[in-house]
């Protein structure tokens, strides 16, 4: 193919991600709903607070009733500002970056051609073994993020996953669950994750990486069922394209991935090395992931610069994702003074989507400032207190789970919640790897269940899904990991584990 014959395929690409405009309006209703109801919460619920520790973890016996208190409503109306002044927006932040880059990078792949001709490698190489492809993605990702961490990184792999799934035949919810679900399930399913393994372990002063072969059963199990979901998933949706939720809001990118191999793309010689480019700088992501985990587990770290180490898969991701982007679209013959205009159209199809961004962190702010989240903590502990160990568990990990709606870091749920539980659990009976089960199960999974999830409505809001065909789709999968959850606390309890 000539030269002249690239540049004109950016001229029939679609504009990159765009999010759906009854989509956009939906999902943002529906946090607007969930922050009333926080402010409302914090006007009806008593107030109160446990002492914190110069670290910020939670000292059992320190509560104390705050009756004098109450936010204003003026904070409520005011706290898309306000979580700049107090310093609450820095994950906001974070995510807005991630999804800027997103939106630029994939833009200059999709007008570059560069998206088609990866999709056309994909569909000849894997056309009759699809399903070892999908059984194989979700287990590396899954074990990324069982080892290192990764959650928010899988923003990055949406867009590309949903379009290898579409070119392959399927729809958007097995593109999601090749990328966001899995990587929740592996984060769910942790072997060594120093934000849940590592920490957990550390507040219970058990030895770090204790206990793993049952952590291994967990994670085979989890793994097992997202997979059989998925393949059952796909084979119908393959077969009866019309029965796939998705199907009307597939419709316009299906038509772009569905058209089979582009041969003459593939023999285009600058095609393939823009693609080498772009896929070699993803590559590049798994070196720092091993590097973060050898620096995590490394004695000649200082501690306090150990949990930074953990950042590092996140920064490579969104770098070599966008230097990747940027150096493809250059190679495969985007002029150089047009690369950044490209990428900046990308960044205006997904700007709408940062205030859904803002309104999820200040769901957390109301709740926070309004003091009501050590009051539920304090009500549950008062009334698990004379459980026994199977069903004090289940309790713990029903309230962490619930406490996800309000707390989505893992960390701050870790000092805001051991500190109370893990004497608990000791006096009747519970050993602290129980209770980290009980934390995992209850953490990683759930981050891409509630509407306060800023990761998982991003997602969806990518591919043009509403919560409610989201939820219709996950609820089977997300009942199935509820029963794997419950069966292996109870069996980890009956072992003594």
């Amino acid at each position: 193919m000539s030269k002249e014959k690239t540049k004109k395929a950016p001229e029939t690409s679609n504009q990159g991600l765009k999010i759906d405009r009854k989509t956009l309006i939906t999902l943002t209703a529906l946090l607007l709903g969930v922050m009333a109801l926080a402010g409302i919460l914090t006007q009806t619920i008593p107030r109160g607070e446990y002492a914190v520790d110069a670290e910020g973890t939670v000292i059992n016996g320190t509560y104390e009733r705050l009756p004098d208190y109450r936010l204003p409503l003026w904070q409520v109306l005011a706290s898309p500002v306000l979580i700049f002044a107090k310093g609450e927006a820095l994950t906001a932040v974070a995510i807005i970056l991630f999804i800027v880059l997103i939106g630029g990078t994939f833009l200059i792949l999709d007008k570059s051609g560069v998206l088609r001709y990866i999709m056309s490698f994909i569909v000849k190489k894997y056309e009759h073994k699809k399903y070892f492809l999908l059984a194989a993605v979700v287990f590396l990702l899954m074990t990324l993020s069982s080892v290192i961490g990764i959650l928010e990184e899988s923003l990055v792999l949406v867009p590309l996953a949903v379009a290898i799934a579409l070119a392959l035949g399927w729809d958007s919810f097995v593109g999601l669950g090749m990328s966001l679900v899995a990587v929740a399930f592996g984060y769910t399913a942790s072997t060594f994750n120093p934000f849940t393994v590592v920490l957990v372990q550390s507040l219970a002063g058990i030895p770090i990486y204790s206990g793993l072969w049952y952590r291994l059963i967990f994670f085979a199990v989890a793994y097992t069922i997202l997979i059989l979901f998925l393949v059952r998933y796909a084979k119908k949706v393959e077969t009866h394209p019309k029965k796939s939720l998705a199907y009307e809001s597939d419709k316009a990118v299906r038509a772009k991935y569905a058209m089979g191999v582009d041969e003459a793309l593939l023999q285009d010689e600058n095609m393939r090395k823009a693609a080498r480019t772009f896929v070699g700088c993803l590559l590049g992501v798994f070196v720092a992931v091993v590097v973060s985990f050898v620096l995590q587990n490394s004695e000649s770290v200082p501690v306090s610069l150990s949990g930074l180490t953990g950042y590092i898969p996140t920064i490579a991701m969104a770098l070599l994702f966008t230097i990747g982007g940027l150096l493809a679209g250059r190679k495969a013959g985007i002029r150089k003074n047009q690369l950044f205009s490209v990428f900046r159209q990308g960044v205006k199809t997904i700007a709408p989507a940062i205030p859904m961004i803002l309104l999820v962190v200040c769901v957390a702010f109301v709740l926070k400032e309004g003091k009501i989240v050590h009051t539920l903590l304090y009500w549950v502990y008062e009334g698990i207190k004379d459980l026994s160990p199977s069903v004090t568990l289940l309790a713990i990990f029903a309230f962490i789970t619930s406490l996800e709606f309000f707390v989505g870091s893992g960390t701050a749920k870790a000092f805001l919640v051991l500190p109370i539980v893990l004497p608990l659990a000791g006096m009747v009976g519970l050993t602290g790897q129980s209770v980290l089960l009980a934390f995992m199960m209850s953490d990683g999974f759930f981050n891409i269940f509630f509407p306060t999830s800023g990761i998982m409505i991003i997602a969806i809001g990518l591919v043009g899904i509403s919560y409610g065909k989201y939820m219709r789709w996950f609820w089977k999968l997300f009942a199935l990991e509820i029963a794997m959850a419950v069966a292996l606390m109870l069996i980890a309890v009956a072992i003594g584990y």
